[in-house]
């Protein structure tokens, strides 16, 4: 009796661990942080799937570098040469050991900036591209603010060495990142793991400095940058990218490196795990009554991979993806395509036709006398030249029985 009794419990134990295993859902609760702030958005839309005191001043440290290196794609000529000054041979920091007077390009300041966090480089940027450190500060401020668009974010300098006055804020970093990540140029080098610098007193093989790039390879990442100041703790710059879903994530203010990094970590996995990214092909028909619209690009939309998404179009012109719990999750824009019209001539077409067609009638009354005179002449005329060829013809036939 006890051996069938704990037989029992043993197949229980056995099911019901079974059961949870099979059928249980995945923990779809957001990681905990180490990090003070944090946020984890899908690139290609925007959408915001996870954040944590993300619009609060931080310190950003080489993340700043970021900026600095779009800045000098798009408003430099990458391949121009730049003279190092003395001010930017002996920046502090971490550096790429440039030589006052030694001769570099624009790209090749962009690549020892962003792989090897050279701090130096981004002063003989700033410095060609704007003249002092100081006036690269108010271009740089106007650009983000005008071009790509935010807010929140006060740089100082090109680099990141530490200044009070020089902010910025998880929301803000993630958004440079986005409009960064547009350009394939920065793609490349952002991606870069390990690059031959041949430098006027340095040559080596610069690697890039983001674990998870090479030393610690996670899963779809393609892009990043690290930074440290004492005042900043570390910050950390992340991209990624598997199938449906293109991920930013930025860590800022950690204790340790290891916190940034897991944190990182975490936001990916909780990302990847429960959201996607789906789309409405270019050339999308819809109709709301008697007007119909299409979709002039691609849209994107990220939602949860559980999500049941139905489309509704408003009148505004837009289509919303709405899911199973009538939650709107995005708006997305359509164009609108003009009506045929079904009406042959409007009242007034009609009215301006009739009147063309008496002004016709009255020129051709007006006309008709002159018109009918001239035909008979031509009548006349074509009547006597026939009759005088008949009249030959005749004469000429009389003639020649004759003979």
């Amino acid at each position: 009796m006890r051996k069938a009794i704990l037989f029992f419990i043993i197949l229980v134990i056995i099911n019901t661990i079974s059961t949870n295993h099979t059928f249980g859902h995945p923990d779809i609760s957001p990681p905990t942080l180490n990090s003070g702030a944090a946020i984890v958005i899908e690139s290609r839309t925007g959408k915001v799937l996870y954040e944590q005191d993300s619009n609060t001043h931080m310190y950003p440290a080489s993340l700043t570098k970021i900026a600095t290196a779009i800045y000098a794609i798009e408003k430099g000529n990458i391949e121009e040469i730049v003279t190092v000054s003395r001010k930017a041979s002996n920046t502090g920091g971490s550096s790429v050991y440039l030589e006052e007077g030694e001769q570099v390009s624009i790209k090749k300041l962009i690549q020892g900036l962003l792989i090897n966090s050279g701090n130096d480089a981004g002063v003989a940027i700033a410095e060609h591209l704007s003249g002092s450190m100081d006036q690269f500060s108010f271009d740089i401020n106007e650009y983000l603010k005008n071009v790509v668009g935010v807010q929140n974010t006060h740089f100082e300098n090109s680099h990141g060495l530490f200044d009070p006055d020089h902010v910025t804020t998880a929301t803000d970093m993630s958004k440079i990142t986005q409009y960064a990540m547009n350009n394939q140029l920065f793609r490349e080098i952002f991606g870069t793991k390990e690059l031959e610098w041949d430098g006027q007193s340095w040559d080596t093989t610069l690697f890039t400095h983001h674990k998870l790039l090479r030393e610690k390879p996670y899963e779809g990442i393609n892009g990043g940058k690290t930074g440290f100041v004492n005042e900043s703790g570390f910050t950390l710059a992340t991209t990624a990218e598997r199938e449906n879903l293109s991920l930013i994530v930025i860590t800022l203010n950690s204790n340790l490196k290891s916190e940034a990094y897991n944190d990182t970590i975490n936001l990916l996995d909780y990302a990847f795990d429960n959201f996607q990214t789906s789309s409405i092909p270019e050339g999308t028909t819809f109709m709301l009554d008697e007007q119909e619209y299409k979709t002039s690009t691609k849209l994107y939309y990220t939602h949860s991979q559980d999500d049941q998404i139905k489309q509704e179009i408003k009148d505004n012109g837009t289509v919303e993806m709405i899911n199973q719990d009538d939650i709107v999750i995005t708006a997305l824009p359509l164009e609108k395509i003009k009506k045929k019209s079904n009406i042959i001539n409007t009242p007034k077409e009609i009215t301006r036709e009739e009147k063309k067609n008496v002004e016709t009638n009255k020129l051709f009354e007006n006309h008709f006398t002159t018109i009918a005179i001239f035909g008979l002449l031509i009548i006349g005329i074509i009547f006597i030249i026939q009759t005088r060829k008949t009249f030959f013809i005749v004469k000429k036939g009389k003639i020649d029985d004759t003979n």
